[in-house]
């Protein structure tokens, strides 16, 4: 099974929205991570095993967080002024169905219209 920490840049509703369909979901700000940097982040991710789900662009940099080295990189793309409600909807609707395959070691981006997903060479 997937496990998902989500970043405090996301809302609150969107960890306890994915629990609801089935998923393991952990909210940064429950864990006392909430004003973390980056690298603690990333690092805390793969060290547990979680796949990181955040709007922060700064992790689609391939040099700072490789493909491969991580349990998987979501990153989610929201018009701005999108209501937290919304972004719940967004995020549930493209991350439950995932399958480990299109997530573990990949980066993925999340925008309301779909998810492309940037694979790790095998």
């Amino acid at each position: 099974m997937i496990r998902y920490l989500l970043d405090a840049d996301l809302p609150r509703s969107a960890s306890q929205a994915l629990r609801e369909r089935g998923c393991d979901a952990v909210d940064v700000r429950d864990i006392g991570l909430e004003k973390a940097p980056d690298d603690t982040l990333f690092r805390y991710a793969v060290i547990h095993r979680y796949t990181l789900i955040t709007s922060d662009k700064g992790f689609t940099n391939l040099l700072r967080f490789p493909l491969g080295t991580h349990a998987g990189l979501v990153v989610a793309r929201f018009p701005p002024h999108t209501l937290a409600r919304r972004k719940s909807r967004i995020l549930t609707r493209w991350v439950v169905p995932l399958a480990e395959n299109d997530v573990v070691g990949n980066l993925l981006i999340i925008e309301a219209r779909g998810v492309r997903i940037r694979r790790a060479k095998p």
